[in-house]
């Protein structure tokens, strides 16, 4: 079974997430943060991450250049609220960005099209 780390600092997205993940077949590891997230990793080897931008303490993006300088092949999603992060230079080390929505269509596909290479 492959294993998604899910990192976002929203009980909702988690509770959504999870359901939706797990329904379709994956084990999904929680984070509520960025810490919490880096110190998962350290000890779980996850096939895929998908990460939460605006965070209180660490952000995602500061998290995305530490998960690439550890695991470079890790597959990480960037998942966020807004849609001007997708501008911004530094998402674009991450592998998908998905703007968070109740259809999780997008972000269904962008996981199994990463999860599989």
């Amino acid at each position: 079974m492959h294993k998604i780390l899910l990192v976002d600092d929203e009980e909702s997205i988690h509770l959504l997430y999870r359901e939706e993940l797990e329904d379709a077949g994956y084990e999904v590891l929680s984070a509520m943060n960025g810490e919490e997230a880096l110190n998962i990793l350290k000890g779980t080897k996850p096939n895929l991450v998908i990460l939460d931008i605006n965070m209180p303490g660490m952000n995602g993006i500061d998290v995305l250049r530490k998960i690439k300088e550890a695991s470079p092949d890790l597959p990480v999603i960037l998942s966020s609220a807004y849609q001007e992060f997708k501008q911004d230079l530094s998402s674009w080390a991450s592998d998908a960005f998905i703007v968070k929505s109740a259809d999780m269509s997008e972000l269904l596909e962008a996981v199994e099209r990463h999860i599989r290479r």
